[in-house]
């Protein structure tokens, strides 16, 4: 049977926020979350787009402002956000950069890396104090095909570094570390004993404005090509995310895609990963990195017991 929408359970008395969600895949993802009785906080860096969202998205829907390409915006929205509500179900890590030409952001860091990765790893460990104790709560982080591309993630001399960068690679690379950081995240949730747990997913290929604002030129025909051939509305392609975040049977660490020709579109099911992203050592590097890059370390809850005794101070 094909999961699709009217699987999604009856999400009344949960709060969920997601990143991104002033279009794409977020907005359809915030969508379908407030049409089940949810509570969505819209992450959105522009405020105005954002309460047009709302508009579209109905039900208790509302706009939180945050930057994922500035650390002190994604502080100063985790403050909000705590200000606001006393729990939090679900965190949809969706949001993303791709493609530009290279750019820092506001703390000076290589975008791709800055905003999907740095920006998300800190929110998650502002945010998951509202979720520790809460039964079936969820934290799904939003990687791509494109992570297979990449060898490795980003290096600690790349992350502010405009040598040698090309787009895609980067984009790849900050898509190999969404998956990564998803499955870290896990495990240092279920060491802890913790209620969260985290999965990740991917979209396949959709048609989204990423597409159109951010692809080099000649990566574009060959988009368009495979966008008219294998492409997926974006509601289709926010399916993958949204099993993750309510399917409650699917255990963590799991990560989900398009289940049909190359993943590129078709009904959400268990995805393929390359094996860069299964190496637990380079997990543990990356997320050694991040904290020591943000400035974000998680709080014991969601610290390795064993592989990692250093992680024990309370993200600030």
């Amino acid at each position: 049977m094909v999961w699709s929408t009217a699987d999604v359970p009856d999400q009344r008395g949960r709060t969920a926020l997601v990143t991104g969600a002033s279009g794409g895949l977020g907005l359809e993802t915030a969508r379908v979350l407030a049409s089940r009785g949810a509570r969505v906080l819209l992450a959105c860096r522009d405020t105005e787009r954002g309460i047009a969202a709302a508009a579209r998205v109905g039900g208790m829907a509302e706009v939180v402002r945050c930057d994922l390409a500035s650390l002190e915006s994604v502080r100063e929205a985790a403050a909000q956000v705590r200000r606001r509500v006393d729990r939090l179900d679900l965190l949809v890590n969706n949001a993303g950069v791709m493609f530009p030409p290279y750019r820092h952001t506001e703390d000076g860091f290589e975008a791709h890396f800055g905003v999907n990765h740095l920006g998300h790893f800190a929110l998650t460990g502002l945010l998951l104090g509202l979720m520790h104790e809460v039964p079936g709560s969820r934290v799904v982080t939003v990687s791509s095909l494109a992570h297979r591309a990449a060898a490795r993630a980003t290096r600690p001399d790349e992350a502010r570094s405009a040598s040698g960068h090309r787009s895609v690679t980067a984009y790849g690379r900050s898509k190999l570390a969404n998956l990564m950081f998803a499955r870290e995240l896990n495990r240092r949730l279920t060491g802890a004993g913790a209620q969260t747990v985290s999965l990740a997913a991917h979209p396949g290929l959709s048609a989204t404005g990423l597409w159109h604002s951010g692809a080099p030129a000649w990566l574009r025909p060959v988009a368009a090509t495979g966008l008219r051939l294998l492409g997926q509305a974006p509601d289709q392609a926010a399916l993958p995310a949204l099993r993750a975040a309510t399917d409650l049977l699917l255990a963590g660490g799991g990560y989900l895609g398009p289940g049909g020709s190359a993943e590129c579109g078709g009904g959400a099911v268990p995805a393929r990963s390359n094996r860069a992203s299964q190496n637990e050592l380079a997990q543990i590097r990356l997320w050694e990195l991040s904290q020591e890059l943000t400035g974000v370390r998680y709080a014991r809850s969601a610290g390795r017991r064993h592989a990692d005794r250093r992680v024990t101070e309370s993200a600030p």
